[in-house]
């Protein structure tokens, strides 16, 4: 009995991190702590202030400071509320918020379902400061999305950091290498390819990734979303929708529009001119995918 107590003390305690505190969050602060990437802040600095300009900062706060996600949390039969809403905000579940999928999927795989209830209640109330908590990131990234091959490769290691290379020391933990950090298909993961039919109530969302392999692939393109959204590694991963003149700079780089006019008079008859114009129009896209989206 004593030999089978020692083996058994023995396994715990060299039982891999990944297996240590798998114990889902049960509150928003249990969710944040979890993720918190600010120990990244201070060697990576400049990256790391481009993201919290990012709307990967506020992924539950829309465009302008909305709570994007409120509909949800009103009750059902309630003027605005959605099929996965509740009768009572305090049943929400993490299956309520299928928005989950990508404006936080650290929520699907690792926090309980009062997590969501607790969101709930913070949207109803306007409370910006506590969903505000919840982001995409650095471990995100750089952790929980890194691998897509899960069945040969496994789940993200816990603690590792997944970038371009293998780095044997680092101050935050070992680095490893992520064969997808650099196409298109990371960010697909979530810039998806259309309608979101695995859902009981299927909806239509982000198509992005679709139109890149459809459009623009297909029509030889070449370029990753990484190389025009993320130049020089650079984090904003613009646009900022919430910066009005980067966007509007931005879509006048990707858009060009020609116009055409042809102004002649109508002799209908004798002695009636009519004023006419025709008027011809072309938009150019040069984005490597459909504007906008969404």
């Amino acid at each position: 009995m004593r030999i089978i107590l020692l083996l058994l003390i023995t396994a715990f305690v060299i039982m891999p991190l990944s297996t240590v505190g798998a114990e889902k969050a049960k509150t928003i602060d249990e969710l944040a702590k979890m993720y918190d990437s600010s120990q990244c802040k201070s060697c990576h600095a400049e990256i790391y202030a481009q993201w919290e300009k990012s709307h990967h900062a506020r992924p539950l706060m829309g465009v302008k400071g909305g709570l994007m996600l409120t509909p949800l949390a009103l009750k059902k039969g309630e003027k605005g509320a959605t099929a996965f809403s509740e009768d009572d905000p305090k049943k929400m579940k993490i299956s309520n918020f299928p928005c989950f999928k990508c404006h936080l999927p650290q929520a699907v795989t690792s926090a309980e379902d009062s997590v969501a209830a607790e969101l709930a209640e913070a949207l109803l109330a306007k409370d910006s400061a506590k969903v505000g908590k919840l982001q995409i990131t650095c471990m995100v990234c750089h952790n929980e999305k890194a691998l897509i091959h899960k069945r040969e490769l496994g789940a993200p290691e816990k603690g590792v950091i997944y970038g371009n290379k293998d780095v044997a020391s680092h101050a935050g933990g070992k680095i490893k290498k992520s064969a997808i950090m650099k196409d298109s298909v990371f960010c697909g993961q979530c810039h998806g390819l259309g309608p979101n039919l695995e859902f009981d109530q299927a909806f239509q969302c982000a198509n992005l990734y679709g139109s890149y392999l459809h459009n623009y692939v297909s029509g030889g393109g070449t370029k990753s979303c990484q190389d025009c959204h993320m130049q020089k590694g650079d984090h904003l991963i613009a646009p900022n929708f919430n910066d009005d003149k980067q966007t509007s700079e931005l879509l006048a780089k990707a858009l060009t529009l020609d116009v055409e006019t042809l102004g002649y008079e109508w002799l209908r008859k004798a002695a009636t001119y009519v004023p006419k114009v025709v008027v011809n129009t072309k938009i150019v896209s040069s984005a490597g995918h459909r504007i906008p989206d969404g």
